[in-house]
């Protein structure tokens, strides 16, 4: 069964209703949207601006697992968003994930997510997923490429509304949930590294760090190979390509 979903017209961010509602005892699974995000945030509480048709949406879920290993949601949650947006676009082999948890359409962000997480008062973890996709128009002033849907979009086909779009994530989001949930991160590391942006290709990371991005491990790290032939793993930051895409 597809879990319920809250609309509002305005919030200051759906990851926000999600911690509240959390908060305040709520396990879901639920599904918030909203038309106008007055505070929206991205990773590293950067502000994730949301133009009208766009689509700003946040799951709240029960985690009874290892804190650490909630973070694989986000990678449930990357090819979900990859796999709704391969429907709508021209080419979907031009969808690619660029680790931990951005879409790239042709090099250009289409989506980010965001993850945080509190205690549940019936034991356990609450977690936010939050899920930003560039539905009609690309926010402006980025230090960084961005596209929109609108602009990739199948022939003969229109930009989509938030709420149709949220079904087909919702849908696929239960499909990678369940496979995780029954399956371990195994299969979604496979997917993942088919759609991975930049393997093999140098990169730095916000840290310092700088080699070739080579695999992810098994739990779901960057595993950079440095100059000197040794492997890393980087579980949290930023990384960067030479050509500063996404």
């Amino acid at each position: 069964m597809r879990p319920p979903i809250k609309h509002y017209s305005t919030l200051d961010s759906t990851n926000e209703e999600a911690k509240r509602r959390g908060t305040a005892g709520e396990t879901g699974p639920l599904w918030i949207i909203t038309d106008h995000q007055t505070h929206g945030r991205g990773r590293r509480s950067r502000h994730w601006q949301s133009p009208a048709g766009n689509l700003a949406a946040t799951g709240l879920y029960h985690w009874a697992g290892p804190l650490l290993r909630s973070a694989q949601l986000g990678f449930a949650a990357a090819l979900a968003a990859t796999d709704t947006l391969s429907s709508f676009v021209r080419d979907p082999d031009a969808l690619t994930i660029k680790w931990p948890n951005d879409i790239l359409l042709n090099g250009a962000k289409i989506a980010g997510i965001l993850l945080e997480s509190g205690a549940s008062r019936h034991g356990g973890h609450w977690i936010a997923v939050g899920i930003g996709i560039n539905l009609a128009k690309a926010p402006d002033d980025l230090p960084y490429p961005a596209t929109a849907l609108g602009d990739h979009l199948k022939k003969g086909r229109e930009v989509p509304s938030p709420e149709a779009v949220l079904s087909k994530l919702i849908d696929a989001f239960e499909r990678w949930r369940t496979e995780l949930q029954h399956e371990g991160f195994a299969p979604l590391r496979t997917a993942w590294l088919s759609r991975a942006h930049g393997l093999g290709r140098p990169l730095s990371t916000s840290a310092g760090e700088t080699g070739v991005f080579e695999d992810l491990s098994k739990e779901g790290a960057l595993v950079l190979r440095q100059n000197t032939g040794r492997s890393i793993e980087i579980s949290a930051g930023e990384v960067f390509f030479a050509d500063r895409e996404g």
